[in-house]
């Protein structure tokens, strides 16, 4: 083997220490035979340029970002692709075989894998879709959400304006309402997704009236720490479909594969479980 044929790729975030990611793509190169390892980059935005420049010296083929740096990486790769650009936010680098560097984001691809896999009946245009929080995890909600043919989206915030930027970047039939017209929100809608931190450990819950939510919405949470918010299990025990966060993460690993080696490794019960007791400690 020669030294060229060992596959560099790593996250880079600052805190990253706490992310799944090395653990799930390295089970891929296990299962797939591809000789590589992909690490924790921990680093402060000011050491972001020279970090991603330094990619292809380092003979990385790309890497993956985590806040607080799927912004500023907008202004420093070569390219951004239209995705990405719609979006807001670079969640994933390839290094070109120029060495240039293309940004784009796979976590709308991440959030449409897991709601497909865990709510195989979900349609994107069986009703209005009710989305709380306009950060960037929202943005890629909304833009998987309008892909899918989504024909009503009611986006939900606590600012007003951050939420009406959302609306006029991604455009589309995205109507905003204020925070308290969230239990409302609920009355209607066949897609009902949680963007927030608000749930996550270490954050209060997100308080949210389940009271005029129908018996065939199906509800989901991007948040996968815990592995199920309350709010996942308060529509679960009413009889929702409901969808925890983890298996958007477990989904936008492939779509990045696809990009950086050519190949699109499996979602397999054994990763999830694997994703599961490493989160829970169990591990």
């Amino acid at each position: 083997m020669t030294d060229e044929s060992y596959h560099l790729i790593g996250v880079m975030g600052s805190p990253v220490m706490h992310s799944q990611s090395p653990l799930m793509h390295n089970y891929w190169f296990d299962q797939t035979g591809l000789p590589g390892k992909y690490v924790y980059l921990p680093l402060p935005p000011e050491r972001l340029p020279a970090a991603l420049r330094a990619l292809p010296a380092l003979n990385f083929a790309g890497c993956n970002l985590t806040i607080p740096h799927k912004l500023q990486a907008m202004e420093i790769v070569d390219e951004v692709d239209e995705v990405a650009r719609k979006i807001g936010a670079i969640s994933c680098v390839v290094v070109l075989e120029d060495g240039s560097l293309l940004g784009t984001n796979n976590d709308w691809l991440g959030f449409l894998g897991n709601l497909k896999q865990s709510a195989p009946d979900w349609r994107a245009n069986a009703g209005p879709a009710t989305v709380i929080g306009a950060g960037g995890g929202s943005r890629a909600v909304c833009h998987a959400l309008l892909s899918e043919g989504a024909q009503e989206i009611r986006l939900v915030n606590r600012s007003n304006d951050r939420a009406q930027r959302l609306a006029d970047d991604i455009g589309g039939p995205i109507m905003v309402l204020s925070w308290n017209e969230r239990h409302a929100a609920l009355d209607g809608a066949a897609t009902v997704v949680n963007t927030t931190s608000l749930g996550m450990v270490g954050q209060p819950p997100l308080e949210l009236k389940l009271d005029a939510l129908g018996p065939d919405a199906v509800v989901a949470d991007i948040i996968y720490t815990p592995l199920e918010t309350s709010f996942v299990q308060a529509a679960r025990a009413r009889g929702n479909t409901a969808v925890g966060g983890l298996g958007m993460l477990l989904h936008q690993g492939p779509p990045a594969w696809k990009l950086w080696f050519g190949l699109t490794p499996d979602v397999t019960p054994e990763l999830r479980e694997m994703m599961e007791a490493s989160i829970t400690g169990n591990a």
